[in-house]
């Protein structure tokens, strides 16, 4: 098939009028892979995706990594609906939340004190601010090309050295918000202790992806968040976890539970909410136990521990938990990433795989991705051009090179099949 967009154009057309770049998140537009419409979907329905022009897709896009369970599950589905009829907003304490905060504990002993938000971004800028009040330090140190959400501490670049302080990477965010974050390699001790050793008494935590899928797809080294933890730990600094898009996806819990590393705090999103806004952090209660009211660092928000989120959340979290379901994630992902990195290869294209369970990425370059550095070399053209001929045949990826494929419980072994004949076809074009 080759699709067809004019709705899709028309409608971008009318958004540019009234919706900054055309777009509600800079991550949907298609201006890293040639520019030109992105695609309006209409309608989602199991692993498949349906577009203004009536176009259907293969999801892979998954939300971004929240859509684990694909679109329309019938239980969150219908647990939303339940949850709707009772009112989907009190204001007030309900007993969903307090299960929720149970069921999450259970699955990350590390969480022992939980609060619930609404979004990424308000996870880790809350876990930061706790991590500073709890510590009484200003500084926190972070890796290279790991996306923390858009607060202002999260948007700054690397400097040009361990021992130097990092600069706004976006316009907006002060030099004042730059001098109190360090950037470092992921994957790098040597320039985690070197930041360490330089700004040590000042730096009240290390944050991390403990599996990298913000620059795709990056496994740590043997050792690597040992090291870290350990290092954090011996300057008096916190470790914290962002596991907005490992937690739940690679394990049952997340990659802490995988690799056996647990931090100080934790910080989850995307697939908790079972496909409704939710995001939580939370940690050690003694740290935890400074967000007010017990304590002096303030965080708050209307939309909290909302009676729908809560619901659908639960019911997400009990599809989840069954016998086998993170098992055939696993073998349907090696599977399609397998087989989309032998015909990459067949047809002459250099790729490297980075993949943690039912997520994967496909690099277009020689070697190995274990930093942003790496991943940066990664072919954009090439990405283009294989994003562009799978779309045009029914196949939605995010559109851009650092993105993962995000496989849903849903997908069937008939959808991966199509998929790899697919994408054979356009590899062979490219």
């Amino acid at each position: 098939m080759t699709a067809r967009y004019e709705q899709s154009a028309a409608l971008y057309e009318r958004a540019l009028a009234r919706i900054v770049g055309g777009v509600n998140s800079p991550a949907r537009s298609f201006k890293s892979v040639g520019g030109g419409p992105p695609v309006f979907m209409m309608r989602g329905q199991g692993p498949y995706l349906y577009d203004a022009d009536g176009n259907r897709y293969i999801d892979y896009i998954g939300a971004f990594g929240a859509g684990m369970f694909g679109h329309g599950h019938p239980e969150i589905a219908a647990a939303i609906a339940r949850a709707a009829e009772r009112g989907t907003i009190y204001g007030t304490p309900n007993p969903w939340e307090v299960e929720l905060a149970e069921r999450i504990h259970a699955a990350l002993p590390s969480m022992e004190r939980v609060r619930f938000v609404t979004t990424g971004t308000e996870a880790v800028m809350s876990a930061v601010r706790v991590a500073r009040a709890f510590t009484g330090r200003p500084k926190i140190i972070k890796m290279e090309g790991c996306y923390h959400g858009h607060s202002d501490f999260a948007l700054i670049a690397a400097g040009s050295g361990p021992s130097q302080l990092g600069t706004p990477d976006s316009a907006g965010v002060t030099e004042g918000v730059a001098r109190d974050v360090i950037t470092v390699p992921y994957n790098d001790l040597r320039s985690l202790e070197e930041a360490l050793d330089a700004w040590g008494p000042q730096v009240a935590a290390v944050l991390l992806e403990p599996i990298v899928g913000n620059f795709g797809v990056a496994h740590p080294r043997p050792g690597y968040l040992d090291g870290v933890r350990r290092l954090a730990h011996q300057h008096g600094a916190l470790l914290i976890f962002d596991e907005i898009i490992t937690g739940f996806r690679v394990a049952y819990g997340g990659a802490q539970t995988l690799l056996g590393v647990e931090p100080d705090l934790t910080t989850l999103g995307k697939i908790i909410g079972g496909g409704l806004p939710l995001a939580a952090y939370g940690g050690r209660a003694e740290i935890m136990d400074w967000v007010a009211p017990l304590g002096p660092a303030y965080q708050a928000g209307t939309l909290a521990g909302n009676p729908l989120s809560m619901q659908a959340a639960l019911a997400a979290l009990e599809v989840l938990a069954r016998p086998g379901v993170y098992e055939q994630l696993e073998a349907d992902a090696a599977y399609l990433a397998d087989g989309l990195v032998a015909s990459a290869r067949r047809h002459g294209h250099a790729v490297q795989l980075g993949r943690a369970g039912s997520m994967f990425t496909l690099f277009f370059c020689d070697e190995p991705v274990v930093d942003y550095r790496t991943a940066q070399r990664s072919d954009p053209e090439r990405f283009a051009a294989m994003f562009r001929g799978l779309l045009d045949r029914g196949i939605a990826l995010a559109p851009s090179r650092f993105e993962a494929w995000m496989l849903s419980v849903q997908h069937t072994r008939a959808d991966l099949e199509e998929t790899l004949q697919i994408a054979d076809e356009v590899f062979a074009e490219m």
